[in-house]
């Protein structure tokens, strides 16, 4: 029996700002279909830990982009959760460290860490196939997915969202604060050089501003 090329292989890519439902949606799309997971956003993380694991100097770039190639990761879904294992150890708990961000930031700006990670997201096209939650999925990964969504929300609905889940884990936040954070964020993504946030051409756009969990992941089965 002959196997799929990768090209082959059907993605759904879900692009979209922070605290959009991007994550909540797509774990459970590819729980329902049984499909392989993508969390772009955790990978520069994922590298991260695997840097400060290693011991490897910031200012090596080539080693960088050598441990960004090389990452043996996955992530699992289960009940609409989703477990980062790096080298067989789960270590979702470290991805949201504010070292591992420090470091994530400072490997992010490396020519060769971006173009090592983006070799790395295409490689999780899988049968039977993928689901790829990111901000440049449709546009720069995997521009020929089956299925392009781009679920967006307003500035005020994400950081209440975000406010919320915060305060839900005990964290102290300021609602005014995160909603600058977010509109900051926008106004990076939307404006840098590479991979700018946009919608892809041939996106379906989904405002989930008024819409809940359960009625956004209908509207997505439903276009498929």
């Amino acid at each position: 029996m002959s196997q799929s090329t990768p090209d082959h292989i059907p993605v759904i890519a879900v692009d979209g700002p922070g605290g959009s439902g991007k994550g909540t949606i797509t774990t459970r799309l590819a729980e329902h279909l049984g499909w392989h997971f993508l969390d772009s956003g955790a990978l520069y993380r994922l590298t991260a830990l695997a840097v400060m694991k290693h011991k490897v100097s910031l200012d090596d770039a080539a080693a960088l982009g050598e441990i960004a190639a090389n990452l043996d990761i996955h992530f699992e879904t289960h009940d609409g959760t989703v477990k980062a294992v790096l080298e067989g150890v789960d270590v979702t708990p470290q991805l949201r460290l504010e070292k591992t961000g420090v470091v994530a930031s400072r490997i992010a700006a490396i020519p060769a860490v971006r173009a090592a990670l983006a070799e790395r997201q295409r490689r999780f096209r899988q049968a039977p196939g993928l689901v790829a939650d990111g901000r440049d999925m449709g546009t720069v990964i995997f521009p020929d997915a089956k299925l392009k969504i781009f679920l967006t929300a307003s500035a005020q609905i994400r950081a209440e969202r975000r406010y919320k889940q915060l305060k839900d884990k005990g964290e102290s936040v300021n609602l005014t604060r995160l909603f600058k954070e977010i509109k900051a964020r926008d106004l990076r993504d939307q404006s840098r050089n590479v991979a700018p946030l946009r919608p892809a051409e041939d996106a379906v756009i989904i405002d989930s501003t008024d819409l809940n969990i359960e009625e956004v992941f209908e509207k997505v089965l439903s276009l498929l």
